[in-house]
């Protein structure tokens, strides 16, 4: 792959990773070369997987027949999905052996054959992680699954690196939102695979329907059995009805040309955006950079700032226990009758300071829709202005509320703590909400 980019994107593309530019050139690559390039990354993942699967049988002290049939395993020309990853409970590995006569009708389909291989570890005191592996382990022994279904033992850098080049769909079905990111995801994308996932971690961001496949819309039940089955029937129809057809859906020349032009979408949209490069940036420009400048405002002129830093503090610490919302208006008050989406709501509220000054905090209107049983989970905090100073002890603050979405709204008033100094107005964990 890294020769075929060299050839099409340039010899510099590697020290322009996220230049879209650059990556704008994965479309002049002929289709021909990046397919035959990708059918020998799954050749070299077929033939590594089976030498890994003979020496597994060998350490187990296996038969000759059994060994035997290990060399017949997997198709270097059949639809190859991945599964590679720490085994824990969340990341739902098992999910697609949820049924199990569905599952053998998909992968033993003589025109169309597809294969499954796993592979990873789990942490040596988590139980149910082991349990999943086992439960796979069990899977691919049986004869409806020998040949379709692999587990590859002692997952490594090099397992991983064989797996990521050489698939042509990388499965993630986490259990939302408990992905944190997903990064083996993107390394399948740089090699031409695609992804089909749960809209969690990276995906959730990255997804649209030219670059890969969604399970599900980003449900989230309260029920997990029911939630897993919906999800891995989502997953079979994703397989039997789009996956499985594109990729078999070959013209005279024998190429795939609708799942060439998904690959090639997915490589020109998000191997730019979804790299190392981007990672070392972010955190240079929103962590590194801000922290060291703030360190040096702190600790210049004999740490003066900082001890100013902290005096306020103490004060704030001591008088935040007095500070109150007294009230809260909008100009709905006795309108009888709904706000309109596209005009704004009045909204303003008396702030009791116990003995802080209207620079010391900071007022914000939280608001979004309310869920079924009313609750206001997900909301937005827009800043409130000082309107006003109605005594000595106690400011009036106002702002507008756009109203952008039809249904339930709801909103509150919250006060924190805020300094110049301070990185953002949680960091002293004091709260005070209407």
């Amino acid at each position: 792959m890294a020769t075929l980019y060299d050839r099409y994107l340039g010899p510099d593309w590697y020290e322009r990773p996220a230049d879209m530019g650059v990556w704008k050139a994965v479309d002049q690559i002929p289709d021909m070369e990046l397919w035959r390039t990708h059918e020998r990354r799954r050749e070299h993942l077929v033939a590594f997987a089976r030498l890994r699967l003979h020496q597994q049988l060998a350490r187990r002290g296996a038969g000759s027949a059994e060994m035997a049939a290990a060399e017949e395993v997997l198709d270097p020309e059949a639809l190859t999905i991945g599964f590679a990853r720490r085994f824990a409970t969340y990341k739902r590995a098992s999910l697609i052996l949820a049924d199990m006569d569905r599952l053998a009708k998909i992968l033993n389909d003589p025109k169309q054959r597809v294969q499954i291989i796993f592979s990873g570890k789990a942490h040596p005191r988590d139980n149910p992680g082991k349990d999943m592996i086992r439960q796979i382990v069990h899977a691919a022994r049986q004869d409806s699954y020998r040949r379709s279904l692999v587990f590859l033992e002692d997952y490594d850098m090099n397992v991983a690196r064989y797996l990521v080049q050489g698939v042509d769909v990388w499965l993630n079905t986490p259990l939302r939102p408990m992905e944190a990111s997903g990064t083996s995801g993107m390394k399948v994308v740089a090699n031409g695979g695609l992804n089909v996932s749960v809209l969690d971690g990276w995906w959730e961001e990255g997804y649209d329907a030219t670059v890969g496949w969604a399970i599900g819309s980003g449900e989230s039940y309260d029920d997990l059995e029911y939630q897993n089955t919906v999800e891995s029937q989502a997953l079979y129809d994703l397989l039997e009805k789009e996956i499985i057809p594109l990729f078999y859906e070959r013209g005279s020349d024998d190429l795939p040309r609708g799942w060439i032009t998904k690959m090639k979408a997915a490589m020109g949209k998000l191997a730019p955006v979804f790299n190392t490069n981007r990672m070392v940036r972010e955190y240079s420009e929103i962590s590194y950079v801000p922290a060291a400048r703030r360190w040096d405002n702190l600790t210049d002129n004999n740490m003066a700032r900082a001890r100013e830093l902290s005096s306020w503090k103490s004060v704030v610490r001591q008088r935040f226990g007095d500070v109150r919302v007294e009230s809260v208006t909008d100009n709905m008050d006795g309108a009888g009758g709904p706000a309109r989406v596209g005009k704004d709501v009045r909204v303003e509220a008396i702030i009791q300071l116990g003995g802080l000054k209207p620079s010391d905090i900071l007022v914000e209107l939280y608001h979004g829709l309310l869920d079924d049983d009313g609750q206001l989970n997900e909301g937005t905090a827009i800043p409130m202005e000082q309107a006003g100073q109605e005594s000595d002890h106690q400011a009036k603050y106002a702002v507008n509320m756009p109203c952008i979405h039809s249904g339930m709204t709801g909103y509150t008033v919250r006060v924190t703590p805020r300094h110049e100094l301070m990185p953002n107005s949680r960091d002293m964990a004091l709260i005070r909400w209407a």
